[in-house]
């Protein structure tokens, strides 16, 4: 007779924010934590890849920046000499110390045993993993996402690089192609054109950022394109190496002309797709969507008892203060089986860290538009307060979009300085209900601080008479 199968009471796949879920209140469970690791590094991809580490690189690249916004108001400094390596390996020193001290951490913890490889189901609540089979009364999907392949062949002897690689170059790349026009794409334009390298930016719709607001895409699209290279309307046809140790990508634009631009480096920044096709999902009853999301009801439950999902997994937003909020939901769930809480999937903001940087929260114009939504608008320039006077700003500003008869919040837009911060009391507004004219009147604005933007915008807002 065949052993049984080890058998556990959670099984939680991934080591990001399927990690951050198992705290102490699940101390008295066996559980089992797998992980397949990203690039062999426990934490998921947050901490490895993703947030944490871009943004380390974005702290640099503004400060090597300063001198443009220094000229504005007649302060001569130097363009930044940014170094690397010294950038990179103090980073990642951080980083890799981090990742390799959680997996110690878990190894060590009695109840949780971490199996190490990729997971694939193979029945009903059986899992296969690092050669063998497990079972668990309950099971969290949390496995993240992977950058979306090239849809192109790669030849031989040509490297593409995505965000899980390029921030661990050897040397600053002289020359660098980014395909994409998402968040991804303008963060490493911002990084890679401050620190020195010449930047192209391929991409196939007409504006960068495209499914931010459309004034907020427009000027940023104008803005990255004084900095750099910016070739819109024109998609990747092929890739080749070309006889001075570079690689040629070649486009074609609607008309079918085709463009060739060398350089050391090319940059694949089209998006990151969910890993739910990677684990035969299908055997364990836990369906999945047109766009490969692990489908989840308003308590993250799948479509088979007993599983959960959070994160990139089965999140369209994929974004970590979504998979955290998740995370939390279903620690409760999972803990009080019969007392179950919903997930709050409402005003979930985003904010893009280049240079301007871009926050967002709730509907953007077009979003209203298309939807019939009757809403009234406004922009506020950052130029028209004080502290803007004092920044000489004449490219950013603040969008505001309203119910022109409840008041409520529709959605907020801004690109500038500070951009993620200034969003914040937006968000808590629409978040709590509060209306435009007693959030704009029904508290204290600091003068002259940088937050009169937000206040004046909300001001400008005209609301139907017998409105709020």
């Amino acid at each position: 007779m065949a052993s049984p199968l080890p058998h556990y009471d959670l099984c939680v796949i991934g080591s990001g924010s399927g990690n951050s879920l198992l705290d102490g209140r699940f101390a008295s469970m066996k559980v089992a934590l797998v992980d397949k690791g990203i690039n062999g590094a426990f934490g998921g991809t947050c901490l490895n890849v993703g947030c944490i580490p871009t943004k380390m690189f974005v702290r640099p690249a503004d400060l090597a920046t300063a001198h443009v916004d220094a000229a504005r108001v007649d302060v001569a400094l130097a363009p930044g000499k940014p170094d690397w390596p010294a950038i990179r390996d103090r980073i990642f020193g951080r980083i890799d110390a981090i990742a390799q001290s959680g997996k110690d951490w878990r190894i060590e913890n009695e109840h949780i045993t971490l199996l190490e490889g990729e997971a694939r189901f193979t029945g009903e609540k059986t899992l296969g993993v690092a050669g063998g089979k497990i079972t668990a009364d309950r099971f969290v999907i949390a496995s993240g996402s992977r950058p979306r392949p090239f849809s192109v062949e790669i030849p031989e002897g040509v490297t593409v690089h995505t965000s899980d690689t390029v921030m661990r170059l050897e040397k600053l790349p002289r020359s660098m192609v980014i395909v994409g026009g998402g968040f991804i794409a303008a963060e490493f334009a911002h990084v890679f054109s401050a620190y020195g390298t010449r930047v192209t930016i391929i991409n196939r719709s007409n504006t960068l950022l495209r499914r931010e607001d459309e004034d907020i895409a427009r000027r940023f699209t104008k803005l990255l394109s004084r900095r750099m290279a910016v070739r819109l309307n024109q998609h990747l046809v092929r890739l080749e190496p070309d006889e001075d140790g570079q690689i040629l990508v070649i486009t074609s634009d609607s008309s079918g002309i085709e463009y060739e631009y060398a350089a050391e480096v090319v940059l694949n920044a089209t998006g990151r797709i969910p890993n739910g096709d990677t684990m035969n999902l299908s055997a364990a009853g836990v369906e999945m969507d047109e766009e490969g999301l692990v489908v989840v009801d308003e308590f993250q439950r799948t479509t088979a008892e007993g599983i959960f999902a959070i994160g990139d997994v089965c999140s369209p937003a994929q974004l970590k203060h979504v998979a955290n909020h998740e995370t939390r939901v279903v620690q409760h769930n999972l803990l009080h089986p019969d007392d179950l809480i919903r997930s709050n999937h409402n005003a979930i903001p985003h904010a893009v860290f280049t240079h301007p940087q871009i926050a967002s929260v709730g509907a953007t114009e077009q979003e209203l538009r298309e939807a019939g939504r009757t809403y009234v608008s406004a922009i506020q320039d950052y130029g028209s307060v004080a502290y803007g006077w004092a920044m000489e700003d004449r490219d950013s500003f603040c969008k505001v979009l309203a119910d022109p008869v409840t008041g409520q919040l529709l959605g907020a837009h801004i690109i500038g300085e500070q951009a993620p911060v200034l969003i914040q009391p937006l968000i808590q507004a629409m978040s709590f209900g509060l209306g435009v004219q007693d959030m704009a009147r029904g508290q204290y604005w600091i003068h002259p601080a940088l937050t009169e933007v937000v206040e004046n915008a909300l001001l400008a807002l005209t609301l139907d008479e017998g409105g709020e």
